[in-house]
């Protein structure tokens, strides 16, 4: 019984005539595949035309995108340069204006004390340099709205 069951069974001869009626389902198919075929690669060269149009729609505006940042980056750094010249032009404003108010108090005989006011940069310091120039006004003040004495 094992030798039946290993032994292959003979092909089936079938006739011609079922041989044709085969071939022409096959050349239908092959008819068929090359038409899909070629759907298919006119498909394929749709989607390179359309990857080529794409790159090249991103390449213009990463193009639009690099030139505008570039644009930005240049105003921003003349804006910068305008601040620090600005800045640099108020440190030189504030410090004559410090100059000045050195000055000032050295011809009204207070120079001891501004000394004393930028040396230690109290608050002390400072409170004193107020107080100093508070009582002077005031005395000048006084000055001239008291009427001299008659008598």
């Amino acid at each position: 019984m094992a030798d039946s069951d290993s032994t292959p069974t003979p092909p089936v001869a079938t006739p011609l005539s079922s041989k044709k009626e085969n071939a022409v389902p096959v050349g239908a198919k092959i008819a068929e595949l090359s038409e899909s075929r070629a759907e298919l690669l006119t498909r394929i060269q749709g989607l390179k035309q359309d990857l080529q149009s794409w790159r090249s729609k991103l390449d213009t505006q990463v193009k639009t995108y690099r030139d505008e940042l570039s644009e930005l980056k240049k105003s921003l750094n003349v804006e910068v340069d305008q601040l620090k010249s600005e800045f640099q032009d108020l440190r030189t404003t504030l410090q004559q204006q410090q100059d000045d108010v050195t000055a000032s108090l050295r011809n009204l005989g207070l120079h001891d004390l501004s000394e004393d006011a930028k040396e230690t940069k109290t608050p002390e310091a400072e409170k004193k340099a107020e107080e100093v120039q508070a009582s002077s006004s005031e005395e000048n003040g006084k000055e001239i709205q008291e009427p001299p004495a008659s008598g």
